[in-house]
């Protein structure tokens, strides 16, 4: 759609928590892609927060390195890492992948008008997907020597989620991370055109536009057709929206991602 050889590429960016490769997917991304001039390329692992930092990071790299092309990538498939038994989380993932690409231009044609990211380990037990505890406890004895080798092979849990918490933190922290960011730009919420949230939850979708005074109709979601994609929803639902015509050169954008971690943050944006 850009009409950008992969050539041209200086940078991919691959945000993913459930890579291919344990030591991450982007490499391999650039090689499909047959980009001979070896171009950087590394991922980012921040779940459902990732495209957005993802965007961000593109922009530092364009902004402050020089960089001219970077695609952008969002993709998970986190149906391999639910309990397929807990109805609680295996009925809410879907798999997908969704990419942007972002380029250099003049300052006065900067598209990322604002962004604002935060973390808070702290909520992290209330989403992950951890080491399992019985793969990796008693191995070594109390002097520090392995009791028993070759050690056992270490996996991860499926996805644990106390879904009352998520929507606490989601509803409180991603409005205040939009106003944040809007505040930054020197524009108000009533200046978007379209609110763009990773797709998580339909009600947390709604509590922010209400909190925001978002009118419905400028509210994007297809939450209801692909469930919670993770680091692909945000670029999923923006693809969609620009192909079906609702998102147009010039529209403001407001996007947020929220998840694991926990990570979130905001981002506005001018499309085209």
């Amino acid at each position: 759609m850009a009409d950008v050889d992969p050539n041209d590429l200086d940078l991919i960016l691959m945000c993913t928590s459930t890579p291919e490769d344990l030591f991450g997917g982007a490499p391999q991304v650039q090689r499909d892609l047959g980009c001979t001039k070896t171009p950087l390329a590394y991922d980012i692992t921040a779940a459902c927060s990732g495209f957005v930092l993802g965007l961000v990071s593109a922009a530092c790299h364009i902004r402050g390195g020089g960089f001219r092309n970077v695609l952008v990538i969002g993709a998970d498939g986190l149906s391999r890492f639910v309990d397929w038994s807990d109805r609680g989380t295996c009925i809410l993932f879907g798999d997908a992948a969704g990419a942007l690409l972002v380029q250099a231009c003049d300052a006065e044609e900067d598209g990322l008008l604002s962004f604002d990211l935060h973390s808070d380990g702290e909520g992290g037990r209330h989403l992950s997907a951890s080491i399992k505890d019985n793969e990796t406890d008693d191995l070594l004895s109390s002097n520090g020597s392995l009791l028993d080798f070759p050690p056992k092979r270490s996996s991860y849990s499926c996805i644990q989620m106390n879904g009352k918490e998520v929507f606490r933190f989601a509803v409180r922290c991603v409005p205040q991370s939009i106003e944040s960011a809007l505040e930054k730009a020197g524009l108000t919420a009533s200046s978007i055109d379209w609110l763009l949230l990773h797709q998580a939850n339909q009600r947390i979708i709604d509590a922010v536009a209400t909190r925001l005074e978002v009118p419905q109709e400028q509210v994007i979601s297809n939450l209801a057709n692909y469930g919670n994609t993770s680091a692909a929803s945000i670029p999923l639902a923006l693809d969609e929206a620009v192909r079906s015509g609702k998102v147009k050169p010039g529209h403001t954008i407001a996007t947020a991602g929220f998840g694991a971690g926990l990570t979130w943050g905001s981002a506005i944006i001018r499309w085209g």
